[in-house]
């Protein structure tokens, strides 16, 4: 909103406006501290406000008599601290970025869909007084279809161009760095146009926005993966789908001691964000071998926001905590970045860097599937992982820093692979 504001005064009034508001760089700047403020000042009214509304946590007691033990002193802690994360990050959003990228429109939305989603399953567990909530069936028939209707418009042309409006939701230019050419080629080339031109030519290859989705890349390589034709679409869409419904669930299910979730949001965010930046930038991608996205600097913008709002939330979210985010800020967080993963095509390194999440999320499926078919046998003492480490004995603030140490350790590699592809 704000660039639209003072491109109307420049081109309306010839408002001479400094170049320091046309970088990324300032940008994100920008957001992370407005974020970081609306969530660090808004933080006592908004937990006071739930308090006298009586929303507060639910305790897992049913099938681990144990976990109420340790966590009596959680129970009527307020919950849905998300909507404080979500709306510092919207405010952000719509004060620094650019309102007719197409990356705006597909975070601003992801943000809401999932945000609604995780509001409403926290209502019915604040209703019924209990921590099941929405059915398992309901969350994912939703973050299904949000996933699905983006992986639709990344590899449907038809529908590419539907979302686009003149200068509205235009599908971002996508360059693939090649290897220079010889000097041999470059002399031929500069002999029919300029040798900048030659130049650039030769080291990039532009891909259209369907191209650039049905390709997968792995950490320390520069070329892809794999690389699915139109007719395979099917595949990548439904990799598309499990990246961004299982992220989702995954950032859900750590959600579950005083700031863990929140810390480990902020590191794999930074990750994140920092390869949105260099991808944006045409020299510094081809310096790195990553293809150049134009336009990606808005999704570092918002993880940048994303970040200063979950410091902000962290604030109050540390041991003992004064709030939790609920599944209003879980499901949305969590698909947030699993949507920029997509949208930078770094889904493994998601899986890397957000390596806790994965783990936790695997600890809930390896334990239900082995009570499921070994006889109600266990591999833990409890799911999510975290759990397992408090029963033996951890303390909370001990399970969370540690797990924050990994965190941390998987985001430098997870940075580090770009210098060695």
């Amino acid at each position: 909103m704000i660039y639209l504001i003072l491109d109307f005064l420049k081109n309306r009034f010839g408002v001479k406006i400094p170049a320091v508001f046309s970088y990324y760089s300032t940008g994100i700047i920008l957001a992370a501290v407005t974020a970081l403020l609306i969530s660090i000042f808004l933080g006592p009214w908004f937990i006071t406000k739930l308090y006298e509304l009586k929303i507060g946590q639910s305790i897992r007691t049913d099938e681990c008599p144990l976990l109420g033990k340790l966590h009596h002193n959680k129970k009527d802690t307020p919950t849905m601290g998300g909507v404080l994360i979500l709306f510092s990050l919207l405010v952000s959003m719509f004060l620094w970025m650019d309102l007719t990228n197409v990356f705006t429109l597909i975070l601003f939305i992801t943000t809401v869909v999932l945000g609604c989603l995780g509001g409403y399953d926290d209502y019915l567990k604040l209703k019924y007084k209990n921590t099941k909530g929405l059915s398992a069936r309901k969350k994912l028939l939703v973050q299904f279809s949000l996933s699905g209707l983006i992986a639709l418009y990344l590899l449907s042309p038809t529908v590419t161009n539907a979302v686009t409006s003149g200068e509205w939701f235009k599908p971002p230019v996508i360059k693939e760095q090649l290897r220079e050419p010889s000097d041999t080629t470059r002399t031929a080339l500069s002999t029919l146009i300029s040798p900048a031109e030659a130049s650039e030519v030769k080291s990039a290859k532009q891909l259209t926005l369907a191209e650039y989705a049905s390709r997968i890349y792995v950490p320390f390589f520069k070329d892809p993966l794999l690389i699915f034709s139109s007719a395979f679409a099917i595949i990548p869409a439904l990799f598309i789908m499990f990246v961004i419904t299982g992220c989702s669930n995954a950032v859900n299910l750590t959600d579950g001691l005083d700031g863990l979730a929140a810390g480990c949001l902020i590191m794999v965010a930074s990750c994140l964000a920092f390869f949105a930046f260099v991808s944006n930038h045409f020299d510094l991608a081809r310096y790195l071998n990553i293809m150049y996205v134009e336009g990606s600097g808005e999704i570092a913008i918002y993880l940048s926001a994303f970040i200063g709002a979950c410091i902000g939330f962290l604030w109050y979210n540390g041991h003992p905590a004064q709030v939790f985010m609920g599944d209003t800020g879980s499901l949305a967080l969590g698909g947030v970045l699993g949507v920029s993963a997509v949208l930078l095509k770094r889904e493994l390194i998601l899986g890397l860097v957000g390596g806790i999440f994965l783990v936790e999320a695997l600890s809930v499926v390896l334990q239900v599937a082995s009570y499921r078919y070994r006889n109600k046998k266990r591999i833990f003492l409890c799911a999510p992982l975290h759990h397992h480490f408090e029963f033996k004995g951890w303390p909370e603030t001990k399970v969370v820093v540690r797990f924050w140490i990994v965190g941390l350790m998987l985001a430098i590699i997870g940075v580090a692979s770009l210098k060695f592809q």
